[in-house]
């Protein structure tokens, strides 16, 4: 059974930093692709960041790039989620996401295999 459990969700100030984290299970992590999303309440699911299973073709959204920062560490099973300079619009869930077949830049167009159950970011002003 496969299992994305994410971590490190909180409550920030704006300007500050949160790292997230998704431990993976159940699937041969060192040959999936990976990624983050967000939600909001009434707006869909959006694409934050992915990663390559070998871990150097590396995507972001644009409203996230030269902030947050995705890493993986295969050993670990693990993908992670650096967000700095965070502002009140970064506030919602956070969803882990994989990709087990097909490329890294699948999960851009939102084909996902696996998902999370999210972890919550609120960023207060």
């Amino acid at each position: 059974q496969v299992q994305l459990v994410e971590s490190g969700g909180g409550l920030v100030q704006a300007g500050g930093s949160l790292r997230l984290s998704c431990a993976a299970s159940g699937l041969p992590f060192r040959e999936t692709n990976m990624g983050w999303f967000r939600q909001t309440p009434g707006k869909e699911r959006e694409f934050v960041a992915a990663i390559a299973w070998y871990g150097t073709t590396i995507y972001y959204a644009d409203s996230v790039k030269g902030r947050f920062t995705i890493s993986r560490d295969n050993a670990k099973n693990t993908v992670y989620l650096q967000m700095n300079g965070l502002r009140p619009e970064d506030t919602g869930a956070y969803y882990c996401a994989g990709r087990g077949s097909g490329t890294v830049r699948s999960i851009l167009d939102g084909i996902i295999d696996y998902w999370g159950e999210g972890t919550q970011v609120t960023v207060s002003s």
